[in-house]
């Protein structure tokens, strides 16, 4: 790329396929959002402001006019199109609360009615094109301005074919999100990556795996938390690529993701019933009361009441809650859980809950406010997750005053001190296997101590209320000293 210029802070960029508020089906897009902005505002001489995040635009994709900065419309090769023939990209610029939010316009790409990625029917058949003019597009309207970035930070396998096209003359940074999402391209569409691609896999190759491919070509790779960087290079974990993370030796890492504790604030919540924080909880009880009135449960029963939020799907371990929830409500707890999800999944939480509406409330729908008021007004939060990544729920819930209930793995472990295990200095309890008995097991270890209540209790919650999650504290520095690093390493390569 055109434009060579070098200054002490470092240009970077970001792309990524999702981005809170603007595009979202799960964790990707609250981190892409919170770290772009606590960049912004931790990272002094460092970087280059403001940072910038290129995201498709979606069909549907509202922006408000007050906050367009510019439009700008580069060409760039369709792969699709036939050799030398390019198509139009409109890059909008948005200032989005304290980065710059750079949407790539591609209507035949991106303006569908279905999902990001695909429909009712599967993946869409030319996602590896839609997201290789995406990578593409960014490159050409920096190419176009003479700003050459120092590093590319890419997040997941949707950005990975940016490594290819900006070629060695910069550096990157590939965080993995979620590993069992490989952007897979079979034989017969690897052309639609372009040129670049095919001379890169050879006529013989069976494929693309771009997440495979973007670990090999980054400089440096890392995951959501240093648990799970170490669960996946092994073969339970690793989805298949446990091979090529242990390939990059010192280079692959983990980065534990932060909260944006401004967003997540229950002195500042306007979504709850009462405001508190640690130094005053009464409010609590207000949001517990709620919370009850609301799914039609008994609020003065002093039973404890265990929440839940999440895709209902095997990962999260619905159905494990799904086959402990008859003995839990035989011990007097009381669930609200919240998600949706394939029927096999539900079913049974959905026959508990038309059995017992004073004890299953089972919400069905993807509710904001909901949520905030199940972190708010329960007891405890419950993720039993097979694996996590980094997940996000147990810190929110831990700032609620909500100990959290966790399955050891990824950045659940991470976050999460076992109370039974660390008696006066946990923060929450943590099973060590993923099973209905494991599961039954910590909230029995949960209630004991609920039901005792007292100063202990107190003690709990204001430990778990201390925890200092904020994005701006750690993760934020850690990926500048990390962008760093990548840039070093490079210059010497």
């Amino acid at each position: 790329m055109a434009g060579m210029r070098r200054s002490a802070a470092l240009h970077v960029v970001l792309l990524a396929a999702e981005c809170e508020p603007w595009a979202k089906t799960g964790g990707l897009a609250d981190a892409v959002d919170a770290l772009a902005r606590a960049l912004g505002q931790v990272a002094g001489a460092d970087l280059e402001l403001p940072i910038e995040v290129f995201l498709p635009r979606y069909a549907g994709m509202q922006v408000p006019p007050e906050r367009v900065i510019t439009e700008r419309r580069v060409r760039v090769p369709d792969a699709l199109a036939g050799p030398a023939v390019t198509t139009e990209a409109t890059i909008v610029d948005v200032d989005a609360d304290g980065y710059r939010l750079r949407l790539v316009d591609l209507p035949a790409a991106f303006d569908r009615p279905g999902g990001y990625y695909g429909d009712a029917s599967g993946d869409y058949p030319d996602n590896a094109w839609r997201f290789g003019l995406f990578c593409r597009a960014a490159l050409a309207i920096l190419e176009a301005e003479g700003r050459r970035p120092d590093l590319l930070h890419v997040h997941d396998w949707h950005a990975a074919p940016v490594l290819r096209y900006a070629g060695p003359a910069t550096a990157s940074l590939l965080t993995v999100h979620n590993l069992a999402y490989h952007g897979w391209t079979p034989p017969d569409r690897v052309s639609q990556l372009g040129p670049e691609w095919a001379v890169a896999t050879g006529t013989s190759a069976p494929g693309v795996d771009l997440l495979a491919a973007g670990i090999g070509l980054a400089d440096l790779v890392n995951t959501v938390s240093p648990g799970f960087a170490a669960e996946a290079l092994g073969p339970a974990f690793g989805m298949g690529l446990d091979g090529d993370l242990r390939a990059r030796g010192d280079r692959f890492f983990g980065i534990l993701n932060g909260l944006d504790t401004d967003l997540w604030n229950p002195a500042t919540d306007a979504a709850i019933a009462a405001p508190y924080a640690r130094a005053d909880r009464r409010g609590k009880a207000a949001c517990r009361t709620d919370l009850l009135e609301r799914v039609g449960f008994d609020p003065s029963d002093a039973e404890p009441v265990i929440g839940m939020i999440g895709r209902l799907d095997p990962q999260k371990g619905f159905d494990l809650l799904a086959e402990a929830a008859p003995a839990l409500l035989a011990d007097g707890f009381r669930l609200v859980i919240q998600g949706s999800g394939p029927p096999e999944l539900v079913g049974g939480l959905r026959r508990l809950a038309a059995r017992r509406p004073d004890a299953v409330a089972l919400i069905e729908r993807f509710d904001r406010e909901m949520a905030r008021r199940i972190y708010a007004g329960t007891d405890g939060f419950l993720m039993p997750s097979r694996f996590e990544p980094c997940g996000t729920g147990q810190m929110v819930a831990l700032r609620y005053g909500t100990p959290p209930i966790v399955h050891a793995t990824g950045g659940l472990a991470d976050t999460v001190v076992d109370e039974f295990d660390h008696p006066g200095a946990g923060t929450g309890f943590v099973f060590r296997h993923a099973t209905a008995h494991g599961l039954l097991w910590a909230c029995r270890e949960f209630a004991l101590r609920f039901r005792a209540g007292g100063d202990a209790w107190e003690a709990l919650l204001d430990r778990g209320m201390v925890v200092d999650f904020d994005w701006r504290t750690a993760a934020a520095p850690a990926y500048v000293a990390a962008y760093r690093r990548a840039v070093a390493l490079h210059r010497s390569a």
